[in-house]
């Protein structure tokens, strides 16, 4: 049976399985995808960043920033390399400048680092939660015309994975890939709301999309 109709069937029978190991396990199959990630942070409410997210295994990253500020800028993560390669004004164009991913130049307000950005680290992160805590069922609800799967996850008492204690996530029933994911800190104050949409999966990216 193909992975996509096993993942469909564990997410319409969400008591059959544990929907995010069934997510993250059709995730194995996917080689490269791209989307544009919307991303709010409690810090900035009014100010969100729009970005277009490449990435292809085995961890190369490729962010364009749309908005709100550095429009056009263009980040590179080589996992071979270790670094990032920042061009403030365009792909190619000076100046650019070579970091390490734990600068937090190149950081969002949460810290995240560029390294650990694509959807298998948040599964971990999210799964790293079930293993101390409790995954409840919401339902089926409709994002962007998308119909998703809506569970929140919710760590016991005194853990947390990097302040995060509780997640509220919508997953796409064919995919599994998140279209809107939320989190929150121990004392229920949300922390960032992302939005993810334009999925593709699996695309045949030029040769030097993630060239530094």
């Amino acid at each position: 049976m193909l992975p996509g109709i096993i993942l469909i069937m564990a997410l319409f029978i969400p008591d059959s399985t544990n929907p995010i190991q069934s997510a993250a396990d059709h995730y194995q199959h996917v080689d490269a995808y791209q989307a544009t990630i919307k991303s709010t942070h409690s810090k900035q409410p009014d100010n969100p960043d729009m970005i277009r997210y490449y990435f292809k295994k085995p961890g190369h990253v490729r962010i364009e920033i749309i908005a709100p500020v550095f429009k056009g800028a263009v980040l590179i993560y080589s996992p071979s390399s270790g670094k990032v390669k920042l061009w403030v004004l365009g792909h190619s164009k000076f100046p650019s400048f070579s970091l390490s991913p734990e600068n937090k130049v190149i950081q969002n307000p949460s810290g995240q680092r560029i390294d650990r950005s694509d959807l298998g680290a948040l599964y971990k992160n999210i799964m790293a939660l079930q293993d101390h805590g409790r995954t409840t069922v919401i339902g089926q609800e409709s994002i962007a015309g998308e119909t998703a799967l809506h569970l929140t996850v919710e760590a016991e008492r005194g853990f947390s994975v990097n302040d995060i204690a509780r997640f509220q996530l919508w997953l796409d029933i064919t995919t599994g890939f998140p279209l809107k994911v939320i989190s929150y800190k121990a004392d229920g104050s949300w922390i960032e709301q992302v939005e993810m949409s334009d999925y593709r999966i699996n695309p045949v990216f030029p040769p030097d999309l993630f060239e530094q």
